[in-house]
Protein backbone atom coordinates (compact mmCIF):
# COMPACT_ATOMS: atom_id res chain seq x y z
CA UNK A 1 0.00 0.00 0.00
CA UNK A 2 0.82 3.31 -0.84
CA UNK A 3 1.27 5.98 2.36
CA UNK A 4 0.96 9.70 0.60
CA UNK A 5 0.45 12.87 1.64
CA UNK A 6 -0.89 15.31 -0.84
CA UNK A 7 -0.44 19.26 -0.32
CA UNK A 8 -3.47 20.91 -0.98
CA UNK A 9 -3.61 24.06 -3.37
CA UNK A 10 -3.71 26.58 -0.05
CA UNK A 11 -0.42 24.61 1.63
CA UNK A 12 1.03 24.95 -2.09
CA UNK A 13 0.04 28.77 -1.94
CA UNK A 14 1.64 28.78 1.56
CA UNK A 15 4.57 26.65 0.52
CA UNK A 16 5.42 29.47 -2.45
CA UNK A 17 5.14 32.18 -0.39
CA UNK A 18 8.59 31.20 2.25
CA UNK A 19 11.42 33.11 2.16
CA UNK A 20 14.31 31.99 4.22
CA UNK A 21 18.70 32.41 3.64
CA UNK A 22 18.05 28.61 2.52
CA UNK A 23 15.53 26.60 1.28
CA UNK A 24 16.45 23.43 0.28
CA UNK A 25 14.05 21.32 -2.17
CA UNK A 26 14.89 17.83 -1.87
CA UNK A 27 12.92 15.25 -3.82
CA UNK A 28 13.66 11.56 -4.49
CA UNK A 29 12.34 8.18 -5.35
CA UNK A 30 11.68 6.05 -2.81
CA UNK A 31 9.47 2.61 -2.62
CA UNK A 32 6.85 1.11 -0.42
CA UNK A 33 9.00 -1.74 0.18
CA UNK A 34 9.99 -1.82 4.03
CA UNK A 35 12.73 -4.12 4.07
CA UNK A 36 14.50 -1.00 1.67
CA UNK A 37 13.76 2.26 3.69
CA UNK A 38 17.51 1.86 4.15
CA UNK A 39 18.15 2.70 0.72
CA UNK A 40 15.74 5.62 0.84
CA UNK A 41 17.41 6.66 3.94
CA UNK A 42 20.71 6.93 2.32
CA UNK A 43 19.72 7.96 -0.92
CA UNK A 44 18.23 11.30 1.49
CA UNK A 45 21.58 11.48 3.02
CA UNK A 46 23.45 11.73 -0.10
CA UNK A 47 21.29 14.37 -1.56
CA UNK A 48 21.55 16.31 1.47
CA UNK A 49 25.32 16.62 1.99
CA UNK A 50 24.87 17.93 -2.11
CA UNK A 51 23.00 20.60 -0.49
CA UNK A 52 25.40 20.99 1.94
CA UNK A 53 28.58 21.51 -0.10
CA UNK A 54 26.03 23.90 -2.29
CA UNK A 55 25.80 25.84 0.78
CA UNK A 56 29.16 25.96 2.13
CA UNK A 57 31.05 27.29 -1.32
CA UNK A 58 28.48 29.91 -1.06
CA UNK A 59 29.84 30.72 2.17
CA UNK A 60 26.28 30.20 3.98
CA UNK A 61 26.77 30.89 7.87
CA UNK A 62 27.81 27.49 9.71
CA UNK A 63 25.52 28.07 12.40
CA UNK A 64 22.29 28.00 10.64
CA UNK A 65 23.96 25.29 7.52
CA UNK A 66 24.83 23.24 11.30
CA UNK A 67 20.73 23.64 12.08
CA UNK A 68 19.99 23.32 8.43
CA UNK A 69 21.86 19.98 8.58
CA UNK A 70 19.88 18.90 12.15
CA UNK A 71 16.79 18.42 10.33
CA UNK A 72 17.68 15.78 7.68
CA UNK A 73 19.78 14.18 10.46
CA UNK A 74 16.67 14.02 12.48
CA UNK A 75 14.81 12.70 9.63
CA UNK A 76 16.99 10.38 8.83
CA UNK A 77 16.94 8.88 12.05
CA UNK A 78 12.96 8.52 12.29
CA UNK A 79 12.67 4.68 11.57
CA UNK A 80 8.61 5.04 12.00
CA UNK A 81 8.51 7.59 9.17
CA UNK A 82 10.75 5.46 6.50
CA UNK A 83 8.55 2.19 7.30
CA UNK A 84 5.41 4.27 5.52
CA UNK A 85 6.54 5.45 1.95
CA UNK A 86 5.19 5.98 -1.04
CA UNK A 87 6.96 6.26 -5.03
CA UNK A 88 8.81 9.15 -4.20
CA UNK A 89 9.44 11.94 -1.11
CA UNK A 90 9.97 15.51 -1.13
CA UNK A 91 11.40 17.18 1.21
CA UNK A 92 11.62 21.14 1.88
CA UNK A 93 13.51 22.28 4.73
CA UNK A 94 15.37 25.68 6.06
CA UNK A 95 17.41 25.77 8.94
CA UNK A 96 13.83 26.78 10.93
CA UNK A 97 11.71 23.86 9.91
CA UNK A 98 10.85 20.99 7.71
CA UNK A 99 8.13 19.35 6.12
CA UNK A 100 7.76 16.11 4.33
CA UNK A 101 5.39 15.14 1.21
CA UNK A 102 5.07 11.63 0.73
CA UNK A 103 3.93 10.79 -3.20
CA UNK A 104 2.53 8.47 -5.74
CA UNK A 105 4.04 9.69 -8.81
CA UNK A 106 7.89 8.78 -9.66
CA UNK A 107 9.44 12.32 -9.18
CA UNK A 108 13.49 12.43 -10.67
CA UNK A 109 15.92 13.15 -7.96
CA UNK A 110 17.01 16.64 -7.39
CA UNK A 111 18.54 19.06 -5.17
CA UNK A 112 17.55 22.72 -5.36
CA UNK A 113 18.63 25.96 -3.30
CA UNK A 114 17.32 29.33 -2.76
CA UNK A 115 15.62 31.82 -1.20
CA UNK A 116 12.31 29.79 -2.15
CA UNK A 117 11.54 26.06 -2.20
CA UNK A 118 11.10 24.86 -5.68
CA UNK A 119 7.50 23.37 -5.97
CA UNK A 120 7.11 22.56 -9.78
CA UNK A 121 7.51 18.47 -9.11
CA UNK A 122 4.91 18.70 -6.32
CA UNK A 123 2.13 20.66 -9.00
CA UNK A 124 2.15 17.22 -10.40
CA UNK A 125 0.25 15.68 -7.25
CA UNK A 126 -2.23 18.41 -6.91
CA UNK A 127 -2.65 18.48 -10.73
CA UNK A 128 -3.62 14.54 -11.44
CA UNK A 129 -7.12 13.59 -9.21
CA UNK A 130 -5.54 11.53 -6.98
CA UNK A 131 -9.16 10.84 -5.40
CA UNK A 132 -12.48 10.81 -6.24
CA UNK A 133 -16.15 10.27 -5.00
CA UNK A 134 -18.48 7.51 -6.57
CA UNK A 135 -22.16 8.02 -6.00
CA UNK A 136 -23.59 4.19 -6.53
CA UNK A 137 -27.21 5.14 -7.56
CA UNK A 138 -30.15 2.69 -8.19
CA UNK A 139 -33.77 2.57 -7.20
CA UNK A 140 -32.85 0.07 -5.10
CA UNK A 141 -29.93 1.99 -3.07
CA UNK A 142 -27.86 4.78 -2.82
CA UNK A 143 -24.49 5.74 -1.25
CA UNK A 144 -21.35 7.69 -1.71
CA UNK A 145 -18.35 5.92 -1.96
CA UNK A 146 -15.05 8.45 -1.23
CA UNK A 147 -11.82 6.52 -3.21
CA UNK A 148 -8.58 6.77 -2.53
CA UNK A 149 -4.57 6.83 -4.15
CA UNK A 150 -3.33 4.82 -1.06
CA UNK A 151 -6.40 3.51 1.38
CA UNK A 152 -9.39 1.45 0.76
CA UNK A 153 -12.67 2.99 -0.22
CA UNK A 154 -15.14 4.35 2.27
CA UNK A 155 -18.77 4.67 2.57
CA UNK A 156 -19.07 8.43 3.28
CA UNK A 157 -22.15 8.77 5.95
CA UNK A 158 -24.61 11.94 4.79
CA UNK A 159 -27.66 12.89 6.79
CA UNK A 160 -30.63 13.21 4.49
CA UNK A 161 -29.31 10.50 2.24
CA UNK A 162 -33.13 8.44 0.78
CA UNK A 163 -32.81 4.49 1.64
CA UNK A 164 -34.60 3.71 -2.12
CA UNK A 165 -36.45 5.63 -4.57
CA UNK A 166 -39.82 4.61 -3.22
CA UNK A 167 -39.75 5.11 0.17
CA UNK A 168 -37.87 9.08 -1.45
CA UNK A 169 -40.94 9.44 -2.31
CA UNK A 170 -43.55 8.14 0.52
CA UNK A 171 -44.58 4.45 -1.74
CA UNK A 172 -43.94 1.47 -1.27
CA UNK A 173 -43.44 0.76 -4.94
CA UNK A 174 -43.09 2.79 -8.17
CA UNK A 175 -44.79 0.64 -10.01
CA UNK A 176 -47.78 1.98 -9.00
CA UNK A 177 -50.29 2.07 -12.17
CA UNK A 178 -53.24 4.04 -10.08
CA UNK A 179 -53.80 6.90 -11.97
CA UNK A 180 -53.05 10.12 -9.76
CA UNK A 181 -52.63 13.08 -12.03
CA UNK A 182 -50.20 12.88 -14.32
CA UNK A 183 -48.46 10.18 -12.17
CA UNK A 184 -48.94 7.18 -13.33
CA UNK A 185 -47.11 4.57 -15.97
CA UNK A 186 -44.10 5.41 -17.37
CA UNK A 187 -44.23 9.07 -16.72
CA UNK A 188 -44.89 8.81 -13.21
CA UNK A 189 -41.98 6.84 -12.58
CA UNK A 190 -39.76 9.22 -14.29
CA UNK A 191 -41.35 12.06 -12.28
CA UNK A 192 -41.00 10.19 -9.22
CA UNK A 193 -37.33 9.14 -10.12
CA UNK A 194 -37.05 13.11 -10.39
CA UNK A 195 -37.46 13.72 -7.06
CA UNK A 196 -35.48 11.19 -5.79
CA UNK A 197 -33.03 12.18 -7.73
CA UNK A 198 -33.48 15.86 -6.35
CA UNK A 199 -33.41 13.94 -3.08
CA UNK A 200 -30.21 12.79 -3.34
CA UNK A 201 -28.12 15.80 -4.75
CA UNK A 202 -29.55 18.12 -1.76
CA UNK A 203 -28.06 15.53 0.71
CA UNK A 204 -24.91 15.35 -1.41
CA UNK A 205 -24.62 19.45 -1.15
CA UNK A 206 -23.52 18.72 2.23
CA UNK A 207 -20.70 17.32 1.58
CA UNK A 208 -19.38 18.29 -1.54
CA UNK A 209 -19.93 22.30 -1.39
CA UNK A 210 -16.55 24.00 -2.09
CA UNK A 211 -14.91 21.19 -3.12
CA UNK A 212 -13.33 20.09 -6.47
CA UNK A 213 -13.07 16.52 -6.40
CA UNK A 214 -14.55 14.87 -8.87
CA UNK A 215 -17.57 12.95 -8.70
CA UNK A 216 -18.18 9.91 -10.53
CA UNK A 217 -21.95 8.32 -11.11
CA UNK A 218 -22.38 4.61 -11.14
CA UNK A 219 -25.79 3.90 -12.15
CA UNK A 220 -27.62 2.82 -15.46
CA UNK A 221 -30.54 3.41 -17.39
CA UNK A 222 -33.12 6.55 -17.05
CA UNK A 223 -31.79 6.74 -13.76
CA UNK A 224 -28.18 7.59 -14.56
CA UNK A 225 -29.66 10.38 -17.19
CA UNK A 226 -32.40 11.86 -14.52
CA UNK A 227 -29.58 12.49 -12.11
CA UNK A 228 -27.22 13.76 -14.51
CA UNK A 229 -30.27 16.36 -15.56
CA UNK A 230 -30.81 17.73 -11.85
CA UNK A 231 -27.31 17.41 -10.35
CA UNK A 232 -26.04 21.02 -8.83
CA UNK A 233 -22.21 19.72 -8.49
CA UNK A 234 -20.18 21.08 -10.96
CA UNK A 235 -17.09 18.29 -10.76
CA UNK A 236 -19.30 15.39 -11.95
CA UNK A 237 -17.83 13.88 -14.66
CA UNK A 238 -18.89 13.02 -18.29
CA UNK A 239 -17.67 9.49 -17.42
CA UNK A 240 -19.29 7.33 -15.59
CA UNK A 241 -19.69 3.53 -15.05
CA UNK A 242 -22.57 2.37 -16.42
CA UNK A 243 -23.50 -0.53 -14.40
CA UNK A 244 -25.58 -1.73 -11.46
CA UNK A 245 -24.10 -0.61 -8.11
CA UNK A 246 -26.25 -3.34 -6.46
CA UNK A 247 -23.79 -5.61 -7.37
CA UNK A 248 -20.50 -4.09 -6.75
CA UNK A 249 -18.72 -3.87 -4.10
CA UNK A 250 -16.68 -0.51 -3.12
CA UNK A 251 -13.57 -2.06 -3.72
CA UNK A 252 -14.49 -2.94 -7.28
CA UNK A 253 -16.16 0.69 -8.11
CA UNK A 254 -12.77 2.57 -6.62
CA UNK A 255 -11.05 0.24 -9.29
CA UNK A 256 -13.57 1.05 -11.97
CA UNK A 257 -13.14 4.52 -11.36
CA UNK A 258 -9.56 5.09 -11.56
CA UNK A 259 -9.16 4.52 -15.44
CA UNK A 260 -12.17 7.28 -15.62
CA UNK A 261 -10.27 9.69 -13.59
CA UNK A 262 -7.58 9.17 -16.04
CA UNK A 263 -9.72 9.96 -19.14
CA UNK A 264 -10.83 12.72 -17.57
CA UNK A 265 -6.97 14.43 -17.05
CA UNK A 266 -6.30 13.48 -20.41
CA UNK A 267 -9.46 15.02 -21.86
CA UNK A 268 -8.48 17.95 -19.60
CA UNK A 269 -5.16 18.39 -21.22
CA UNK A 270 -6.14 17.66 -24.98
CA UNK A 271 -8.61 20.54 -24.34
CA UNK A 272 -5.96 23.36 -23.21
CA UNK A 273 -3.40 22.25 -26.20
CA UNK A 274 -6.50 22.74 -28.55
CA UNK A 275 -7.47 26.02 -26.84
CA UNK A 276 -3.55 27.21 -26.80
CA UNK A 277 -3.91 26.32 -31.10
CA UNK A 278 -6.56 28.12 -31.17
CA UNK A 279 -5.21 31.48 -28.90
CA UNK A 280 -1.71 31.51 -30.48
CA UNK A 281 -2.79 32.87 -33.74
CA UNK A 282 -4.33 35.90 -31.64
CA UNK A 283 -1.42 36.56 -29.61
CA UNK A 284 -3.04 34.95 -26.89
CA UNK A 285 -0.77 31.80 -26.09
CA UNK A 286 3.03 31.45 -25.65
CA UNK A 287 6.05 29.26 -25.01
CA UNK A 288 8.42 31.97 -24.68
CA UNK A 289 9.72 31.69 -21.24
CA UNK A 290 9.85 35.81 -21.20
CA UNK A 291 6.96 36.36 -22.35
CA UNK A 292 5.06 34.02 -19.83
CA UNK A 293 6.91 35.50 -17.30
CA UNK A 294 5.75 39.23 -17.82
CA UNK A 295 2.45 37.97 -18.70
CA UNK A 296 2.43 36.01 -14.92
CA UNK A 297 3.87 39.29 -12.95
CA UNK A 298 0.70 41.44 -14.73
CA UNK A 299 -2.07 38.34 -14.29
CA UNK A 300 -2.72 37.97 -17.84
CA UNK A 301 -1.92 33.87 -17.48
CA UNK A 302 -5.12 32.48 -17.90
CA UNK A 303 -4.27 28.65 -18.01
CA UNK A 304 -0.12 27.42 -17.49
CA UNK A 305 1.14 23.83 -18.54
CA UNK A 306 4.64 23.33 -17.02
CA UNK A 307 6.86 20.34 -17.74
CA UNK A 308 7.52 18.53 -14.69
CA UNK A 309 10.96 17.40 -14.89
CA UNK A 310 12.65 20.77 -16.75
CA UNK A 311 14.19 23.05 -14.75
CA UNK A 312 15.85 26.17 -15.96
CA UNK A 313 17.94 28.60 -13.48
CA UNK A 314 17.60 32.27 -13.29
CA UNK A 315 15.35 34.79 -11.62
CA UNK A 316 12.61 36.72 -11.97
CA UNK A 317 12.42 40.44 -11.78
CA UNK A 318 9.68 40.94 -8.77
CA UNK A 319 7.99 44.24 -11.05
CA UNK A 320 8.55 43.91 -14.92
CA UNK A 321 8.67 39.67 -14.99
CA UNK A 322 12.18 40.25 -16.45
CA UNK A 323 13.95 36.84 -16.76
CA UNK A 324 17.94 36.64 -15.67
CA UNK A 325 19.31 33.47 -16.68
CA UNK A 326 21.76 31.96 -14.57
CA UNK A 327 24.53 30.34 -16.14
CA UNK A 328 25.37 27.86 -13.19
CA UNK A 329 22.61 26.43 -10.64
CA UNK A 330 23.41 28.16 -7.53
CA UNK A 331 22.28 28.89 -4.45
CA UNK A 332 21.47 32.97 -5.70
CA UNK A 333 19.49 31.41 -8.25
CA UNK A 334 15.73 29.60 -8.69
CA UNK A 335 13.71 27.41 -10.87
CA UNK A 336 12.45 29.75 -13.73
CA UNK A 337 9.23 27.83 -14.45
CA UNK A 338 8.70 27.32 -10.77
CA UNK A 339 8.27 31.09 -10.56
CA UNK A 340 6.24 31.44 -13.08
CA UNK A 341 3.77 28.86 -12.08
CA UNK A 342 3.33 30.33 -8.57
CA UNK A 343 2.78 34.11 -9.99
CA UNK A 344 0.15 32.35 -12.61
CA UNK A 345 -1.14 30.85 -9.15
CA UNK A 346 -1.62 33.78 -7.75
CA UNK A 347 -3.43 35.63 -10.47
CA UNK A 348 -6.05 32.70 -10.45
CA UNK A 349 -4.75 31.21 -13.58
CA UNK A 350 -4.93 27.29 -13.53
CA UNK A 351 -1.91 25.18 -13.66
CA UNK A 352 -1.34 22.17 -14.51
CA UNK A 353 2.38 20.02 -14.19
CA UNK A 354 2.34 17.90 -17.31
CA UNK A 355 5.13 15.51 -18.81
CA UNK A 356 7.29 16.83 -21.70
CA UNK A 357 5.26 15.34 -24.59
CA UNK A 358 1.91 17.03 -23.62
CA UNK A 359 3.48 20.39 -23.86
CA UNK A 360 3.29 21.95 -27.43
CA UNK A 361 6.82 23.37 -27.60
CA UNK A 362 10.38 22.54 -25.99
CA UNK A 363 10.41 25.43 -23.24
CA UNK A 364 9.06 23.75 -20.50
CA UNK A 365 5.92 25.37 -20.62
CA UNK A 366 3.36 26.96 -22.27
CA UNK A 367 0.75 29.62 -21.08
CA UNK A 368 -2.61 30.60 -22.49
CA UNK A 369 -2.85 34.04 -21.78
CA UNK A 370 -6.44 36.07 -20.90
CA UNK A 371 -5.05 38.80 -23.31
CA UNK A 372 -2.55 39.67 -25.88
CA UNK A 373 0.67 41.74 -24.41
Amino acid sequence: MLHVDIPTLPEFKSLSGVRADACVSVYLKTTPLSQDADANRIELGNLAKQAREQLEASGFEKRRLAALMEQFDDLAEDGEFWRLQANSLAVLATPDSIRTFRLANALSPTVQISDRFHLKPLLRAITFPHAAFVLALSENAVRLVEVFADLPPVTVKLDRLPKDAASAVGKSTLNDRAPAGRIMGAEGQNVRLRQYARQVDAALRAVLAGLHTPLILASTGRLADIYRSVNSYPHLLAGGIADSPDRITDASLAEAARPILDKAYQTEISDLKALYDRRAGHGRATTDLSVAARAATYGAVESLLVDIDTVVHGTVDDDSGAITLAKTADASSYGVIDEIARRALDSGAKVLAVRADDLPGKTGLAAILRYAI
